[in-house]
């Protein structure tokens, strides 16, 4: 997650990392994760704090001036937390018909993807 400040509005944060902020602290799933007071304040997040408690590398990019929140590892000591991926419907080019990644639920798959640039 790229930062342009080090807190960040908890419904971005949410739609971009997963971690909800709840009055138990940060959930993502069944997991949740105790946070000080004083972490969330009026919406906002305060992202070195999410970062120590979580697990998530934070580093600056001195000459842009921005941020860059990595991966939680810290809860569950892996990069991703769960093997659920999200939602995707493309258009099958075979029978003019979308096709989506969730009629492939249970099976393993493999996605390839290309750009020219």
């Amino acid at each position: 997650m790229i930062l342009d400040a080090l807190t960040v509005d908890a419904a971005a944060l949410e739609a971009r990392t997963g971690w909800a902020i709840k009055p138990q602290g940060a959930c993502k799933g069944e997991v949740c994760v105790p946070l000080p007071d004083g972490t969330s304040a009026s919406g906002s997040v305060d992202v070195r704090m999410l970062a120590d408690r979580l697990g998530m590398p934070l580093v600056r990019d001195d000459a842009h001036d921005l941020w860059a929140l990595g991966p939680d590892t810290g809860v569950t000591g892996r990069a991703l937390t769960t093997a659920v991926a999200p939602e995707l419907v493309l258009p099958d080019l075979r029978n003019d018909k979308a096709f989506s990644l969730s009629s492939l639920r249970g099976q393993k798959v493999l996605l390839v993807a290309w750009a020219s640039w």
